[in-house]
């Protein structure tokens, strides 16, 4: 932890301090007891007010921490960087805890602590906040999620912001064989995807391989025309059918995001793909997005082969951003250049 003054982490976040107690500098008790201050933890204290956002709930549970122990889970993977863990429960009507991997400690609201064995060698300092490597971060999150959609799910966010690699979490769980939740993150494995780019996708995709009990599409590829030309980069694509799937939020109903999507599709189906869409009251009841995307199978058998003007093979020119591994490689220029539009932490 850093000093008792107020230190700003990040914009508008500052760690909890304790009151003033002879040369510590700090809030008076009688100060603290007022509504200018906020309790934060056993003696811990911030100004009333203070935001509540992630990295300020994180740096609050952080300041309780014991001398050996660390942020664990979503906190320890937004601390890191993973835009995609905000800290709510899957539903994004309350806070998720901030869970701690340490000794046990005196209970806190907001706080799950994890008392399970910690290799000094997984904790990490970074800005001033001693957080488990990404690895054992997002294992822990996969052992220990309400189902195995969701333990997908959260590989493939980590993944998203390169934090982790399949080779990395799956040499983790095949060397933790022994721990709590290890077979349900190792039922989850084969489901993970390295080049998801949100958590719905990674929902449509498990519609479409589990549900529908189709094959496994590929994720985010680009598809081009015969001579080298980029037709679009679908959510999901099934190469060998011939069917891309594509999910429309809120922001793709209305406006110029509506028209794109319109003139997208039909590009798609001009050059012999079968276009299929999931809408977001798909995400609750999947019959009907099973129904129209087994419906675009049949239409797509029927297709020939003579119509097939496109192609899932990169043109030379075509720099592939796939992978983690692929991501990791890229000169700065590059990240900026081709991954631009992926969600970052402010």
């Amino acid at each position: 932890m850093p000093d008792q003054s107020l230190v700003a982490l990040h914009a508008g976040i500052v760690w909890p301090v304790r009151p003033a107690y002879g040369d510590r500098p700090g809030p008076s008790r009688k100060e603290v007891r007022g509504p200018r201050w906020t309790r934060t933890g056993p003696g811990l204290y911030v100004p009333t007010g203070t935001a509540r956002a992630p990295e300020q709930r994180i740096v609050q549970a952080a300041a309780l921490l014991p001398a050996f122990g660390a942020v664990t889970g979503w906190g320890a993977l937004r601390w890191a960087g993973a835009a995609w863990f905000e800290g709510m429960t899957p539903d994004g009507t309350e806070y998720a805890d901030v869970q701690l991997a340490c000794d046990y400690r005196r209970p806190w609201p907001g706080i799950l602590v994890c008392e399970e064995g910690l290799d000094p060698c997984e904790i990490l300092v970074l800005d001033d906040v001693r957080i488990t490597d990404p690895v054992r971060s997002v294992v822990y999150l996969m052992r220990y999620a309400r189902s195995r959609r969701d333990a997908v799910r959260a590989f493939d966010m980590a993944a998203y912001n390169d934090l982790v690699s399949r080779d990395e979490v799956g040499t983790y769980i095949d060397c933790h064989h022994a721990w709590t939740g290890i077979p349900q993150a190792r039922e989850a494995f084969p489901h993970c995807d390295e080049n998801a780019w949100s958590p719905t996708e990674v929902d449509m995709r498990l519609t479409w391989s589990v549900d529908a009990g189709l094959p496994r599409p590929l994720t985010n590829v680009p598809v081009f025309t015969l001579d080298g030309r980029h037709i679009g980069t679908p959510d999901l694509i099934d190469a060998k059918a011939g069917v891309v799937g594509e999910y429309d939020g809120a922001l793709h109903l209305a406006g110029a995001q509506r028209s794109r999507d319109v003139r997208r599709e039909a590009l798609f189906r001009d050059h012999g793909l079968e276009p299929v869409t999931m809408m977001a009251e798909d995400l609750v009841d999947t019959g009907a997005f099973v129904a129209r995307l087994h419906a675009a199978y049949g239409r797509a058998a029927h297709r020939p082969a003579s119509e097939r003007s496109w192609t899932v093979v990169p043109p030379g020119w075509w720099v592939e951003t796939r992978t983690v591994a692929q991501r990791r490689a890229l000169t700065q220029a590059q990240r900026r250049r081709f991954l631009a539009i992926r969600r970052t932490v402010a």
